[in-house]
């Protein structure tokens, strides 16, 4: 059937609208343009002074430890301490039967007595002798004999004082005294048992619990690059030349005090490859026995300048090297790769491969190639840390004010 007007006219219209159509999408595909650059989350590096802290294990060992022993034999008669508790330098802790010992100062002071009186008999002797020789009223051999007699006796009172000290001397042995103040531990031995002077079995324990040792142990490899570090200047020690050292029990609580590092062993354990350090602690509550296992965090000095990148900004490239996201001076991103020496609350010490100012990525990594445009946007980070910065200024200028 032939086509009316009005139908070609209809037709007509409907093809020129078609073509305004797709003039009017190519018109937009041209004023839309290239895509705008990704926006990624930066850290602008600033350079600290941040404290170098190692975490080692360690062992908690007494202070002072005494071994209490008898020096003289006989059966204990009395314990006179309560297992567990303080006791003071000197306190009385046994008691060992004295009968036989008493009896044997009194004889040794009888025989000292007699010592004596024969002494003065042997000097009158002599005195008296001593006029006569020069009239020749006696033989010069009888004087000399009276000398000598003088001579014996006086060394017979010096040896029966001796023996008089020595009786003493084992008559305070029968009371065993702790040598030391601490806390004792559990008797060995009870009332009844026959003890033997130098025998090797304790009959009690005393340890000094405050202050207490911590005993740290660390791989000379890493004691070589501290004192490398030390020496180059890159760690600055405290005034007092001293590391101060912070513990963590066994159930994972720190530990109130805090302690100094007070000696390093002198040659490395062979078996091990470790070196022994010694730190002190204060121990007031008695909370740290002897022979706990604690994890010390050691400060070793202050780096100073350091440059640190949160944990989520720092990756590793096929070979396994530490490699971070930089944006450059043009916007544009490059990868760097970097030496991560250790982590810090959170955050890798980079000592190589960056410097201060520059801008790490560490938000939307995944949106960008090496090379690609981005806007950089301050991070989290960034915005706490200049958050920070202006309260400290705040603070400051308050002071100053005041």
């Amino acid at each position: 059937m032939p086509k009316t007007i009005e139908s070609r006219g209809i037709e007509v219209a409907r093809v020129s609208l078609l073509a305004v159509s797709l003039l009017l999408a190519a018109c937009g595909k041209q004023e839309e343009g290239p895509p705008p650059p990704a926006e990624v989350g930066v850290i602008t590096l600033q350079p600290r002074n941040i404290a170098i802290t190692d975490q080692l294990p360690g062992r908690t060992t007494a202070f002072r430890v005494a071994e209490v022993r008898p020096q003289v034999t006989g059966i204990v008669q009395r314990r006179l301490f309560t297992e567990g508790a303080e006791v003071k330098a000197g306190e009385q802790l046994f008691q060992i039967d004295a009968g036989a010992y008493r009896a044997a100062l009194s004889s040794a002071e009888a025989a000292l007595k007699r010592a004596e009186a024969q002494a003065v008999t042997a000097r009158l002797l002599e005195e008296r002798y001593a006029p006569l020789i020069a009239a020749n009223a006696v033989s010069k051999q009888e004087n000399d004999e009276a000398i000598a007699a003088r001579a014996r006796a006086e060394a017979d009172v010096a040896a029966a004082r001796a023996q008089v000290d020595s009786a003493r001397i084992n008559l305070v042995y029968t009371q065993l005294l702790s040598p030391i103040n601490g806390r004792i531990g559990r008797a060995l031995v009870t009332e009844g048992a026959l003890v033997t002077s130098g025998q090797q079995a304790a009959l009690a324990t005393v340890q000094q619990l405050d202050p207490i040792y911590v005993d740290i142990t660390q791989s000379s490899t890493d004691l070589l690059r501290l004192q490398r570090q030390l020496a180059n200047g890159e760690l600055v020690k405290n005034e007092k030349n001293e590391a101060e050292v912070a513990l963590t029990l066994e159930d994972g609580t720190a530990y109130a005090e805090r302690g100094r590092l007070k000696v390093s062993e002198v040659s490395v354990d062979p078996s091990t490859g470790s070196v022994t350090l010694r730190a002190v602690f204060p121990n007031p509550q008695r909370e740290l026995l002897p022979g706990m296992f604690v994890r010390a965090q050691l400060t070793r000095g202050t780096r100073q300048a350091a440059l640190l990148v949160p944990q989520r900004g720092v990756s590793h490239n096929s070979r396994g090297e530490a490699t971070v996201v930089v944006v450059e001076s043009d916007n544009k991103v490059a990868e760097r790769v970097v030496t991560a020496d250790r982590a810090i609350a959170g955050e890798w010490l980079i000592t190589a491969g960056l410097k201060p100012g520059e801008r790490v990525v560490l938000d939307g990594l995944q949106k960008v190639r090496p090379g690609a445009v981005v806007k950089p946007v301050p991070s989290a980070e960034e915005q706490e840390a200049e958050r920070h910065a202006g309260n400290t200024a705040a603070n400051a200028l308050d002071v100053a004010a005041r």
